[in-house]
Parts: C-alpha cells; structure tokens; sequence
C-alpha cells in the first residue's frame, strides 16, 4: 500500500528524484522522461473521460487503463530483477488485443487515413495516442541501454492501436472518422 502524507519533501530540489527502489537520478534521465510520459498518457485519457458521456464501457475500458498505466510507471521506476516488484504482464495486452478486436469489428474498414479530429472524446483519444507513442519511443530508447520489462513495450505497443481504435469507436458515434483528402489544398 501506498501512503503520501507528505507531498513536499523537497528532496528534488537539487534536480534529482528517487526512484522506486531509492535509487536517486537525476530528473532528466532517460527512465525518469519515459515514466514520466507514461503519466502525462494518464492524464490525457483523464480528457478523454471527460469527453465519453453515455458510452459507460468507453469510460470503464480507461478507467481500467489508468490503473494499468500507474502499473506501468511502477514497473519503469524500478530497474533490474522483478522480485517482490509490481510488474506489467503481458495479460495486460491481451486483454487490450480483445478489445481492440470487439470494437474493430463494428466498424467500417478504412479506406484512406484518419486525421486527429472528430469528436471531442475521438479527438483527445488521438492526442492521447501520440503521447503513448512518445512514451513507447522513450522505454524502447532505454531498453536500448540498460534491462526494461518487454512487456511494457508491448502494452504501450498496443495501447496505441487501442487508443486508435477507441477513437474511430468514439467517432462512429457522432458523424464518423475525419478521413485524410491527399492533396485536397493543391
């Protein structure tokens, strides 16, 4: 269990944070800037919610999602061996692929390529989706350097295309997808 009941420390100060096994880093470390961004994909779904009205399983697959995202920050701020450590598994993505396949299948296949836009849900699930991207970038980038759980890839892999495929399901719902017109402004 986690108990916060001192917020400021001042222990950052200095430029540097602690991570999850007391290791200190400095803020800017490439681990700290991928868990980080796994936040700030936290907070943009927290938009997307907002923005979900009557769809009730929208709202419960992100809620959900929030909660595996904090998982995947406990993961990222704890490097090395997994021990007593929370770790993501890959039933986590799983579970991602089944939804991703349950909304897919009501929709019409795509024709040309979508642009961020749409509804307000849709439209910060597409923003959502690129600071996932941006997240994924960063824990490959570090994976490259020293141990990262591959599941962790993998969920933010997937979560992308969730979020993808949220948005044309958000969309559907109120007029469509706005589709990219190559060339339209020529």
């Amino acid at each position: 269990m986690v108990k916060l009941d001192v917020i400021t420390t001042r222990g950052g100060d200095g430029g540097e944070t602690s991570l999850g096994d007391g290791t200190r880093l400095r803020k800017d470390a490439l681990r700290v800037e991928a868990y980080g961004t796994v936040d700030e994909a936290n907070a943009a779904l927290g938009l997307v919610r907002l923005h979900t009205g009557a769809d009730a399983a929208a709202d419960a697959m992100l809620s959900r999602i929030q909660n595996e995202l904090f998982d995947v920050g406990a993961d990222l701020c704890v490097p090395g061996e997994a021990g007593a450590r929370l770790r993501v598994a890959d039933t986590q993505s799983l579970r991602l692929e089944a939804e991703i396949a349950a909304m897919n299948a009501a929709l019409p296949p795509l024709k040309s390529f979508v642009l961020p836009a749409g509804c307000a849900a849709a439209a910060h699930a597409h923003l959502a989706r690129t600071v996932v991207r941006r997240a994924e970038r960063l824990v490959v980038a570090l994976a490259g350097q020293e141990e990262v759980n591959a599941a962790v890839i993998r969920y933010l892999n997937r979560l992308s295309d969730h979020l993808f495929v949220l948005s044309r399901h958000l969309n559907a719902a109120s007029g469509g997808d706005v589709l990219w017109v190559p060339g339209a402004t020529r």
